[in-house]
């Protein structure tokens, strides 16, 4: 069975308050990148078996999420073993929940092919076990995300035709390091209400929490972040815990004609 996860982007961010359980609840919205994703191939086998190819990740091969996937399905549902093969294309340390989608994947992977026949919601739960953002990839589709994030609401950003610029430079970010130096605070003005505002007006009021830090600790990612809009990005922020940044462009030909500022930048365009 071949899969394809593709990755996500959030528009603002707002870290709420700090909970008891040492996480922090969150309001954010999510929306696929269909053009940029991981392949996974995942077919039974007489023992487990995770082959990795592609880009990079911060983990070896034997803590990789995709096998903590495997494992609790089957701890849940006494599945038998697999063979997963990752072709790594989405960066990790990014903000864009590639290692998240890859879970994901395997959690409906294996319900197909195992016959498991999950409903929506235990598919939801399973994949909130393995992480914050891990849900969303179930619905893939744009969500206000509440809570650790896996709590999510149906979201209609106005953002048909236009077309998203990813730029990613060589450096990342561990999620450790975002949640540091972040100060949680309820927005003046919730998110739900300004995603009802065209897109010209979420600059300078649609936010990031993690950027005032993370900026300041990693000074080219502030910018990369002016020079998206310096190049006619109407709305420009960073994804998630960085180290991605985004830009939305109502004119193809700007984003096709972005150069990044400097050397080692990951690129990707698409047309939502």
């Amino acid at each position: 069975m071949k899969l394809r996860a593709n990755c996500k982007i959030n528009i603002g961010l707002d870290v709420l308050r700090r909970r008891v359980d040492g996480f922090h609840d969150l309001s954010t919205v999510m929306v696929p990148v269909r053009g940029l994703y991981d392949e996974l191939e995942i077919e039974p086998s007489a023992e487990v078996v995770f082959v990795q190819r592609g880009l990079p990740v911060d983990c070896p091969p034997s803590e990789n999420i995709c096998l903590k996937a495997w494992r609790l399905m089957h701890e849940r549902y006494g599945v038998g073993p697999v063979r997963i093969a990752l072709d790594k294309r989405v960066p990790y340390g990014a903000g864009l929940g590639g290692g998240s989608a890859d879970a994901t994947a395997v959690v409906l992977g294996v319900d197909a092919l195992f016959g498991l026949r999950l409903s929506e919601a235990e598919r939801i739960d399973c994949a909130a076990t393995l992480g914050s953002d891990t849900a969303f990839f179930v619905r893939n589709a744009p969500q206000l995300c509440t809570g650790r994030g896996e709590v999510m609401q149906p979201v209609c950003p106005a953002l048909d035709g236009w077309t998203l610029l990813i730029v990613k430079p060589d450096e990342t970010i561990s999620t450790s390091e975002a949640y540091a130096g972040v100060r949680p605070a309820i927005p003046a003005e919730r998110l739900e209400e300004l995603m009802r505002l065209p897109v010209a007006a979420w600059q300078g009021r649609v936010k990031n929490d993690f950027e005032p830090h993370l900026f300041a600790a990693h000074p080219r990612l502030a910018v990369l972040k002016e020079s998206l809009l310096a190049a006619g990005s109407v709305y420009a922020s960073m994804s998630g815990s960085g180290s991605a940044i985004f830009g939305l462009f109502d004119d193809p030909q700007r984003a096709q004609n972005y150069t990044p500022p400097f050397d080692g930048v990951f690129l990707h365009r698409e047309r939502l």
